[in-house]
């Protein structure tokens, strides 16, 4: 009895200085150092990263919790099995362990069930597609670059705008001059799906603060579903390695409210960029069935 009191005031100290250090955390700091959650009174960038990050930290938190125990029990066996004084040859080996046996073989699986569970229970929800989102928008990375198109509701694009971007060029200072950087931009508050294609190798659509990135190739579209929540300007970049300017191909994303949305679209049609983006540029030229042609030594070998 003595002995459990004894313990219950020395783990009281350990109690009180945790809730102390988790209660001096910022906002950052009780998301995993993700990025988007600098300032603690302001929403989530999109509908998702929460659950992202939620997935994130309690995964963490788990590790933490088996690595302490694992860290504990490797000290607790080196201190009571050691060799003590006096004492020669080896300690008494023994066989097995049975509970330890099962301890050490039901609990791994349960994590790796438990951790693919909510892995895929998140994926999914990330993954599903909206079927008629507010806006639609194709993304088009290419080296080293970005290419955005606003579709509109007609199928054949007639009513689509667009911009083209160059990659990034440093300003005087050497830093890189975000107002030459492609621009997408979003309405706050509105369902989005976007497209994503790309003009020659491998790329990723990364926006950063979104927690979530998505690959693009080329004569296969992938797709992406959200709805952006906060106004703000976000960093995005290209995270697959795809040549030599990799490192300059960056976009900035502007989420604005719907006024200031149409607005922009509306300046993209006085500059005359309307209908759907040419695919000319694409390296898809030489693929069977896009109308190349032959010579007709070609044709006999």
């Amino acid at each position: 009895m003595p002995s459990k009191r004894r313990l219950r005031w020395a783990l009281a100290p350990v109690g009180i200085a945790a809730v102390v250090v988790l209660a001096g955390c910022s906002s950052t700091e009780l998301h995993g150092f993700l990025p988007g959650f600098e300032d603690p009174n302001a929403k989530p960038a999109t509908n998702h990263t929460d659950m992202v990050a939620g997935l994130w930290v309690n995964s963490w938190i788990v590790l933490l919790v088996v690595g302490i125990i694992t860290w504990g029990l490797m000290g607790w066996a080196a201190i009571v099995y050691r060799r003590r004084k006096g004492q020669t040859g080896l300690p008494v080996q023994l066989r097995y362990n049975m509970p330890i046996e099962i301890f050490y073989t039901i609990v791994p699986l349960i994590l790796v069930i438990g951790f693919f569970a909510f892995t895929a229970r998140d994926q999914t929800i990330l993954e599903t597609q909206t079927e008629n989102p507010d806006v639609s928008i194709t993304a088009i990375g290419k080296q080293w670059a970005w290419d955005f198109q606003y579709n509109g509701d007609q199928k054949d694009g007639s009513d689509a705008v667009w911009s083209m971007g160059v990659q990034a060029e440093p300003a005087a200072n050497g830093d890189v001059d975000q107002a030459k950087l492609p621009t997408l931009y979003l309405p706050v508050d509105k369902s989005v799906k976007i497209q994503l294609q790309s003009r020659d190798v491998i790329h990723s659509f990364w926006i950063i603060d979104f927690l979530y990135k998505k690959d693009m190739y080329i004569g296969r579209d992938n797709y992406w579903s959200f709805t952006p929540t906060r106004e703000g300007t976000y960093a995005g970049k290209c995270a697959e390695l795809c040549g030599e300017y990799h490192s300059a191909m960056l976009f900035n994303v502007k989420v604005v409210s719907e006024s200031e949305y149409e607005d922009y679209l509306a300046s993209l049609r006085e500059k005359g960029q309307t209908g759907s983006i040419t695919d000319a540029y694409d390296r898809l030229g030489n693929l069977p069935g896009t109308g190349e042609t032959t010579t007709d030594e070609e044709e006999n070998d």
